[in-house]
């Protein structure tokens, strides 16, 4: 019989923390499930080779259901499936989110997640290669999780932040410092030139701990509840072979925020009758399980360029000679994320916090059916785009399952746009960019911009925000936190499922309202206090 202290479900951003953490108590006998395998494909490593690992082996490839609101379109899901998760297959921005937004959880009833209180934790992770010096209380040294600027970048990043500034947007020297608002460069969690996932920087040196065994490409079906106690879980592997694994302590689920509420309806947690229809027998009435899905979504404005851009080093040679460079000399396209600058501002002037972000990607992302996944689809003349992205969206959905099978991919209904203000707000949001892109500094680089004479056309805008329109693949809030009495909430504020002893989630599905940026570095501050909570109550 295999028994151990801790299950933790998902190698991901939140799963790789706490197997460190809590393995670095030797008397901690603990097991890490990951349904993906290991993280040894190339392209992982390379910072600029992100995009080729969408619908790879890596990648759990999911898609939402049709949406009413964008064209009918199904919009593609990335997740990762594999040592480190989305760490291992995103874009590696670094954002924290604004100081507002974890002072609204507490207000919200999540007592002791104030920014106050959850900034300890982003430092203790951190390794900042840049701020040593600059704003010391904001960031780490020491840390597990490399953070800095790019090695290199192309020279229309540089035009965008100066466009960006030309428009009323200043600069900022550190989005997760004292002011959030501004434009700049990047942070990335990246090392040595290359990608530094969870699997890197937490996982991989706690591997040689005899307390610590890491399983891999096993599907978790269930979590074994008795007497509303979460006793293990059961392991898939394949249609025909399974194996249980006991715990003493805790199972802790971290497989994101469509798998942790799937698992948990597996298992038969979430709204009772539901459950029953599915062919699951209930063990716990928790309707909120799955609920209030939001995801920070992007339009795009694009141009094309007379300069060089990423557009012209996809071509094959080109990409022979970058690859050549990157591992011969550690230079060149290949050694940053294909994002590389960003701004944050504020288009309604009463809010408190910026409301959009435009993550800047030197790269002309094509027309309205380019595949933006697909690197073989995108155009190979020059240009770059600005992603106008909806930082704080009024529209929800849920995550769901299709049937009792662990196989089947969930039901994911995002509902993006439901809201009109959702819409209202990306179409302020695209005429800002284009205003960005019409700044001087963009002159020594633009050739063509698009729909200048429909700019002030809110019909046409709508139409190509709802024909551009992608996630930024930071799905939240499906088993979100709160206090013990609320009932639109999964688990309490020490991320304890309500209502079921030793089971606990620590991910992004506990965030109870997503934040105003990226959500890799958030969630990763998630796992470490649940580890403090976790080694303190025993």
């Amino acid at each position: 019989m295999s028994i151990y202290d801790y299950i933790i479900v998902g190698a991901g951003s939140a799963g790789c923390v706490l197997a460190y953490r809590l393995s670095e108590n030797m008397q901690n006998k603990v097991l890490l499930i990951e349904a993906g395998g290991k993280d040894s494909k190339l392209e992982i490593h390379i910072p600029a080779a992100y995009t080729k690992l969408n619908r790879s082996s890596v990648d759990w490839a999911f898609y939402t259901e049709p949406q009413n609101f964008v064209a009918g379109r199904r919009l593609f899901q990335p997740r990762g499936k594999v040592l480190g998760g989305s760490s291992s297959t995103n874009a590696m921005a670094y954002i924290r989110g604004n100081a507002k937004d974890y002072d609204d959880w507490a207000k919200m009833g999540c007592k002791g997640w104030s920014y106050a209180d959850v900034l300890p934790y982003f430092i203790k992770s951190e390794n900042n290669e840049d701020y040593e010096k600059v704003d010391a209380g904001f960031h780490g040294r020491g840390g597990l999780l490399n953070v800095r600027f790019p090695y290199s970048h192309y020279s229309v990043s540089e035009a965008f932040i100066e466009a960006c500034m030309e428009c009323g947007i200043p600069y900022n020297p550190d989005f997760n410092g004292r002011q959030q608002d501004g434009t700049n460069f990047f942070q990335f969690t990246i090392k040595n030139y290359r990608r530094h996932s969870t699997a890197q920087a937490f996982l991989k040196p706690a591997l040689t701990r005899q307390n610590l065994q890491v399983l891999t490409k096993g599907i978790v079906s269930k979590v074994l509840i008795a007497n509303d106690t979460a006793k293990g879980v059961e392991v898939a592997f394949g249609a025909s072979q399974k194996q249980i694994f006991f715990v003493r302590k805790e199972v802790i689920l971290s497989a994101g925020a469509f798998g942790s509420p799937q698992i948990l309806m597996l298992s038969g947690v979430g709204e009772k009758e539901f459950l029953q229809k599915m062919g699951i027998e209930p063990v716990k009435d928790l309707p909120a399980v799955g609920k209030n899905l939001h995801d920070h979504c992007f339009a795009i404005v694009s141009s094309s360029a007379k300069v060089n851009t990423a557009n012209n080093d996809l071509k094959p040679l080109n990409q022979l000679k970058g690859l050549f460079n990157y591992f011969a000399f550690r230079k060149g396209f290949a050694t940053a994320s294909p994002l590389e600058a960003n701004a944050f501002l504020r288009l309604n002037t009463h809010s408190d916090r910026p409301d959009m972000q435009f993550h800047f990607v030197p790269a002309h992302l094509g027309g309205y059916n380019v595949d933006l996944y697909n690197l073989d689809k995108y155009p190979r003349s020059s240009g770059y785009s600005i992603l106008a992205t909806l930082l704080k969206p009024k529209s929800r959905g849920f995550v769901s399952i299709r049937s009792k099978n662990p196989f089947e991919a969930p039901l994911i209904q995002p509902n993006y746009l439901a809201e009109e203000e959702d819409l209202r707000h990306l179409i302020r949001g695209v005429r800002k960019a284009y205003e960005v892109m019409q700044a001087k500094a963009f002159d020594k680089c633009r050739k063509e911009q698009y729909f200048p004479k429909k700019i002030g056309d809110d019909e046409f805008l709508a139409e190509h925000v709802q024909k551009t329109l992608e996630s930024v693949y930071h799905p939240v809030s499906t088993c979100r936190m709160g206090s013990e009495n609320d009932e639109n909430t999964v688990v309490n504020t020490r991320l304890q499922v309500k209502g079921i002893a030793n089971l606990r989630i620590v991910d992004a599905s506990v965030m109870p309202e997503i934040i105003s940026g990226n959500t890799n570095a958030p969630t990763i501050m998630i796992a470490e206090k649940a580890a403090d909570f976790i080694l303190n109550e025993t």
